[in-house]
Parts: structure tokens; C-alpha cells; sequence
């Protein structure tokens, strides 16, 4: 099995965007278990440094305030990360948000707030990060997707396009980065129980924690494999039901789905005490 980086450099610094809980914060912390270097991004301050804290027995974690949606702030850590580390061997652009949209009651928030974060938010870490390696003619890079990019899942127009998007997006620039000596790897978690994924409750079969995503994604850094996909039974069955002719498609998922999605619009107009929650 190869080493995570498979790069010419023999200093091992990783940054992860949105580690401040679930999979980033598991991820970082599996990483300098590894031996990395790891700087840690996100919006929340007080949780990298406990962050930091609990990894300063075992390696070193720096931290970098940063909100992914804002570009010049991506390149301001760029910078940072150049000016006080020199090179960057592995870049892990997790942030994301999972927002629930049902078609009867559409809200542009959601939609805005999830392009900003999980897919505007790649490409304005992505863009730096891409110049950086190019120079130094070496990197590797993974964008974490998810399964429900996969096809269309009630409940998530908004996540799923994003997520849908990036997978497009990495297969797209895989034929150029790998001329350029940079490695790029898309990383499709099924249902990881995090704060983000608390929302979709619509379905969630065969979840993880946090820690045992970030064991696997380790693992497939390692690997050659460009899509890092897990549990792989499950991903590969939502693989092959997007394979199916739309009519199938979608009355299997109605199927599979209609007793949680009316369970869950039980629970959100029950109040106390499952009594129905008046209309304000």
C-alpha cells in the first residue's frame, strides 16, 4: 500500500477545511496519527483550539480562522500556510452543509447557502491550492462529496447538486491535474453521523461516526483508487439504482423512502409531547 503522499517532498502538511466538528475534526486528528503537520480550517475558533489541544500529544495542528465562501480569505490562508510552511503536501476540502429541501415548500436559502458552502467553497480553496502545487510540481488533493451525488434523493435538491457537482467537477480536472503532478481524489461518504448530516433524516442506512469515516478515508488516501467511497456495499448500490430507468428509479426510492419522509414531516409539525404544533 502507498503512503498517503506520493509526492517528492519528505515533509508531510495536510489542510483540512471544516475541521472544527464531525468528519474534518476526526480526520485531522487520524492525519497527525500519521505524522502530519495538519492545518485546521473553519468558522468556529474556540473548536480548532480545542482542536489543537487535543492533538498536542501527538503531533502538531496550527490553526487558521477562514470561511471557505469567501475567496480572498482562501487565499489569505494560502498565503499563510506558504509564508510559515513551505510546501503542502495533502489538502482535504471537506467543509460542507446538509440543508433539507422539500419541493412543496422551496426556500432560495437553502439552495444559496449550500452552493456557497459545499461547492463555491471547493472551488475558492481549490483555485490556491491547485497554483501552490503546480509551482512546486507535486500534491494531492480530495474533495469530499457524498453518495447523494450519485442521483436525485428526496430531500436533498440542494446537497445533492453540490455534491453531484463535485464529482463532476474532480473527473473533469483529474486528465489535467495528473499531467501536472498533482493528485486529485473524490471522496463519497454514505451517511456519516455528524452535526451536518442531523438533518437528512430521511434515510440513513449503514452510518458511521466520525472517527470510523475518517479511519476509511485514511485508508483510501493511501490507496491508488481516485473515488474513496464508503460503506462500498451501500455506495455501490445507490451507484447501480442510478442505473435503472427513471420509472424503476424512482418508485423504488418512493419505496424505500416514503414511510421516513412521512415520519419525519410527523415529527416536525409535532410539538411536546407528539401534539401537532399550531401554524404561527
Amino acid at each position: 500500500m502507498m503512503s498517503i503522499q506520493s509526492t517528492k517532498s519528505e515533509q508531510k502538511l495536510a489542510w483540512v477545511t471544516g475541521a472544527s466538528s464531525g468528519t474534518g475534526r476526526a480526520l485531522a486528528l487520524a492525519l497527525v496519527r500519521e505524522g502530519y503537520s495538519v492545518v485546521v480550517t473553519a468558522r468556529n475558533h474556540d473548536r480548532l483550539v480545542d482542536l489543537q489541544h487535543e492533538a498536542a500529544s501527538e503531533g502538531r495542528i496550527t490553526v487558521l480562522d477562514g470561511d471557505v465562501t469567501d475567496p480572498a480569505d482562501m487565499e489569505r490562508v494560502m498565503a499563510a500556510i506558504e509564508y510559515d510552511h513551505g510546501h503542502l503536501s495533502l489538502v482535504v476540502l471537506n467543509a460542507g452543509v446538509a440543508l433539507p429541501v422539500r419541493g412543496d415548500e422551496l426556500h432560495r436559502e437553502a439552495f444559496e447557502k449550500s452552493f456557497a458552502v459545499n461547492l463555491n467553497g471547493v472551488v475558492n480553496c481549490l483555485l490556491p491550492a491547485v497554483d501552490h502545487m503546480k509551482t512546486q510540481g507535486y500534491g494531492h488533493i480530495a474533495i469530499v462529496s457524498s453518495v447523494a451525488g450519485y442521483g436525485g434523493l428526496p430531500t436533498s435538491a440542494a446537497y445533492g447538486a453540490t455534491k453531484a457537482a463535485l464529482i463532476n467537477m474532480a473527473e473533469s480536472l483529474k486528465f489535467d491535474l495528473d499531467r501536472l503532478g498533482v493528485r486529485l481524489q473524490i471522496i463519497s461518504p454514505g451517511f456519516v453521523d455528524t452535526p451536518g448530516t442531523a438533518r437528512i433524516r430521511f434515510l440513513r442506512p449503514a452510518p458511521v461516526n466520525s472517527e470510523e469515516a475518517a479511519r476509511r478515508i485514511v485508508a483510501g488516501l493511501k490507496s491508488r483508487r481516485f473515488e474513496i467511497a464508503f460503506p462500498r456495499r451501500f455506495a455501490y448500490a445507490v451507484k447501480l439504482m442510478d442505473l435503472l430507468p427513471y420509472s424503476l428509479y424512482f418508485r423504488l426510492l418512493n419505496w424505500l423512502t416514503r414511510g421516513k419522509v412521512e415520519a419525519m414531516e410527523g415529527q416536525k409539525r409535532a410539538g411536546p409531547g407528539g401534539r401537532p404544533r399550531q401554524a404561527v
